[in-house]
């Protein structure tokens, strides 16, 4: 898999709000109701990065999701993660 540029990362940012890029990974922090609801979340995420053999980096603390993505096989961003990370915001959307 092609590891994307920065300008490339910085450009298919624009269709996902609230991500950034750093550290050779892009990233977000989610706001949820409460600890179950984050957790009923990153279990949804879970499936989906499991069937996509891709896996996040995540940290939860009650409410708080933070997530985040890089392709450890390229040594940065590639199309795995911006895939992954539109199935976040798609269960993310589904949940509030």
């Amino acid at each position: 898999m092609k590891k994307y540029t920065e300008d490339e990362i910085q450009a298919k940012l624009r269709s996902l709000p609230g991500w950034t890029f750093a550290d050779d990974r892009i990233e977000k922090e989610f706001k949820l109701a409460d600890f179950k609801a984050a957790f009923g979340v990153m279990t949804r995420i879970a499936f989906e990065a499991e069937a996509m053999n891709h896996h996040p980096e995540w940290f939860n603390v009650y409410s708080t999701l933070k997530i985040r993505l890089s392709t450890h096989d390229a040594g940065g961003v590639t199309e795995k993660d911006f895939s992954l990370a539109e199935k976040i915001e798609a269960i993310i959307q589904q949940a509030t």
